[in-house]
């Protein structure tokens, strides 16, 4: 069974960058190792600061995507809480 993960990273400039993976030590690697989305590439280094383990991709796209559509503080707001 393949575990879909929801993470958000923490970039050198200290936006935050959200995405999904079936391999999350291997997505971190490649982000860090400038393989990753664009956005990180110009931002390195990167740093995993939240990850959840979700169902399905399907489930991990919504909230992948519910994430995304929140502002800098709500997601602040996530991590602060362990949400």
């Amino acid at each position: 069974m393949i575990r879909w993960h929801v993470y958000l990273l923490r970039c050198a400039d200290g936006t935050l960058y959200t995405g999904i993976t079936n391999n999350l030590s291997a997505r971190l690697a490649a982000h860090n190792a400038g393989k990753g989305a664009k956005y990180t590439r110009s931002r390195l280094p990167v740093t995993l600061v939240w990850s959840r383990v979700m169902r399905s991709a399907t489930a991990a796209r919504k909230k992948e995507a519910a994430i995304k559509q929140m502002t800098r503080i709500e997601k602040e707001g996530m991590l602060a809480s362990g949400s």
